[in-house]
């Protein structure tokens, strides 16, 4: 969100709800940056990297949500807040305000595009491919670290298949 959407906030009260996201954003983020993706897993430890780890830790999240009729408004309000997280990031990096916007249309939709294929990765039975081309970039790791990621990524989604909404929504991820 802008400088102008911060003072005075948007007009369909977005931002504000979504930040009653905060806590399941965090655990998101936490759960991405835990040194397993980066050492077993072979995701680069880089800014690209780090971002391609929470883009498929939310992804994963983001299905869960999809998965609930009652999910629907929490999945856009966690993406906003997404959104909302990656401003900052971007300033601090050092991307001045002129190009902010066109970094954070880049990354919605590197987002969106991984979401896409993840769910095409899970209704296939395998997300080997999708996190090649996304997570890794083309350049594929290690068998054992592909493994490892795809392991990982479906004990978290078959986790987060019986954990309830509301608990959840709270940012507690299984």
């Amino acid at each position: 969100m802008g400088i102008f959407g911060r003072i005075f906030g948007r007009a369909d009260g977005v931002g504000a709800h979504a930040k009653g996201l905060d806590a399941l954003y965090a655990a998101c983020v936490a759960r991405a940056r835990q040194p397993h993706w980066y050492l077993a897993g072979e995701v680069p430890d880089t800014l690209d990297g780090r971002f391609d780890a929470i883009a498929a830790v939310l992804s994963t999240v983001l299905m869960r949500l999809e998965d609930d009729p009652a999910g629907a408004r929490p999945a856009a309000l966690l993406t906003e807040r997404f959104v909302d997280d990656m401003d900052p990031q971007l300033r601090e990096i050092g991307i001045g305000d002129i190009t902010v916007g066109k970094h954070i249309g880049r990354m919605m939709a590197a987002l969106g595009g991984r979401l896409g294929a993840y769910r095409e990765g899970v209704a296939a039975g395998d997300l080997k491919p999708a996190l090649i081309r996304n997570l890794y970039r083309g350049a594929p790791p290690s068998p054992a670290a592909l493994d490892h990621v795809a392991g990982a990524l479906d004990a978290l989604r078959s986790a987060l298949a019986t954990t309830p909404l509301p608990v959840l929504l709270k940012g507690n991820l299984p």
